[in-house]
């Protein structure tokens, strides 16, 4: 809040975790208690690893997201890269920033 009695509007509540995928994929982030009245927007960073990765947030609530990772490996065919059939990626750092909407 300034100092010339203007009103200045608070900046949005922001968390920040990490956690790791379990065996079939998923970690859970648990938001603290009210730190959200409705479901955050979520942003996700996978850290690390030389195979193809891709996310899904699978679940978004106000208290907590799931989010699930899978690993693809790239196949070569008939000259062409294409990726493989995804399988879920165990032991995978996941990075979360979730912002109040």
């Amino acid at each position: 809040m300034g100092t010339d009695g203007s009103y200045v509007r608070p900046s949005p509540r922001i968390e920040r975790a990490t956690g790791v995928t379990d065996g079939a994929g998923n970690v859970t982030f648990t938001w603290p208690a009210g730190a959200f009245a409705a479901p955050p927007v979520v942003t996700i960073g996978l850290q690390g690893g030389n195979a193809f990765r891709s996310h899904a947030i699978t679940t978004n609530t106000a208290t907590s997201t799931t989010v699930n990772v899978l690993v693809s490996a790239g196949v070569t065919l008939l000259g062409i890269g294409v990726l493989a059939v995804g399988a879920a990626a165990a032991g995978v750092t996941v990075h979360a920033h979730a912002v109040a909407s």
